[in-house]
């Protein structure tokens, strides 16, 4: 009962969204018929590879707890690469931009959660249970590009829809992962992982949006921009719906929609192109923020359709993240820190953790 009067909400709150996307849709729809459809830019022909790696290693306090340790490696093609069947088909999803370009992107990761104390064996039934998982996506980008006329410039959208598929439990391997790390660097063994929840394959769907130049500012020759997103994930892993803005100032702002982060952390973008008419060496701090309301979160539920460890989520969670980005040449270095609101009801204070990514064009 409780998890179908929590699935409305949900769907409730991405209906809102979705309106106020379509709304945003028109507005930006007309600017694009003045000054000509996209498809006329040039399709980058770069393909792009990022690594990214989360954890709480990189905190004050330096302690395995909650969301401990998140990687992942993406890859992402040249736009317009793929059979031009495969991109029929791509343009014709109902939310992509007609005039969008299409990228494909795959990536594999893993992320773990634990409890406050890792070393201790017995189940802690008023903390995070503890929660592996391993997976893999594939996704469709439809970028419609940023164009310049001057000192004026269109909205530049992109839409992702990107499916999950993977497995949680023992099968997910962060047992194993976490117990060979800590041994690497002397770190406490983790005693608790018996306890973690079971096998289950996961699936979701995700569909976000995002808008690139909603804002610009040029001010002494630092440029600003604004990127908000909006982004709806249904499965059995992840349910939940997202509204978000993400802020850069810098020099030679590279076209990008912020760093890489790995779900359901605020998003960013594995490909990004560096502006070419500026020196070689770019960069720009960032800030941003997310809202999610969570309808399902298994690391925290539980298992679907077995008994498992659980705890009481909190439906509201919000996400602020600051950090740096440094663009050299086809290499892009970030470093973002992130503070997270409690995400369950008996959790004592707010996460915060740290990510690395590294991003090459070839």
């Amino acid at each position: 009962m409780h998890q179908a009067r929590a699935l409305r909400h949900v769907i409730a709150v991405s209906a809102s969204l979705f309106a106020l996307l379509a709304g945003t849709q028109g507005a930006f729809a007309q600017t694009n018929t003045a000054d000509g459809p996209q498809s006329t830019r040039t399709p980058d022909d770069k393909w792009g590879v990022s690594l990214s790696v989360e954890n709480d290693l990189f905190t004050p306090t330096n302690s395995d707890q909650h969301y401990t340790n998140g990687v992942r490696l993406a890859f992402i093609s040249p736009e317009d690469d793929a059979p031009a069947s495969f991109l029929n088909v791509a343009k014709k999803v109902p939310f992509f931009a007609s005039e969008g370009r299409i990228r494909t992107s795959y990536s594999l990761g893993q992320t773990m959660y634990t409890p406050d104390d890792i070393t201790i064996a017995e189940n802690q039934p008023n903390d995070r249970p503890w929660a592996g998982m391993l997976y893999g996506t594939a996704g469709l980008l439809s970028d419609t590009g940023l164009q310049k006329n001057g000192t004026d410039s269109n909205y530049s959208r992109i839409d992702t829809l990107e499916l999950t598929l993977g497995v949680v439990g023992p099968a997910s391997l962060a047992d194993e992962t976490q117990s060979f790390v800590h041994k690497q660097i002397n770190s406490p063994h983790p005693e608790g992982w018996d306890n973690q929840i079971k096998n289950e394959p996961i699936i979701g769907l995700t569909y976000e949006r995002k808008y690139r130049g909603w804002f610009e500012a040029d001010l002494l020759g630092v440029e600003f921009d604004a990127t908000p997103h909006g982004a709806v994930t249904l499965g059995n892993a992840f349910t939940n719906a997202e509204l978000g803005t993400m802020f850069r100032m810098g020099f030679d702002l590279p076209a990008d929609y912020g760093p890489p982060r790995i779900r359901p952390s605020l998003p960013g973008s594995d490909f990004f192109v560096p502006d070419t008419d500026g020196f070689p060496l770019s960069g720009y701090v960032f800030a941003g923020f997310a809202g999610r309301y969570v309808a399902r979160d298994i690391t925290l539920d539980g298992n679907t359709f077995a008994d498992s460890a659980s705890v009481d989520k909190e439906p509201w969670v919000g996400d602020l993240q600051i950090g740096l980005a440094v663009i050299i040449g086809q290499a892009r270095l970030t470093y973002t820190h992130v503070y997270r609101t409690p995400e369950f009801t008996a959790q004592s204070g707010a996460d915060q953790f740290g990510s690395l990514s590294l991003s090459f064009r070839f």
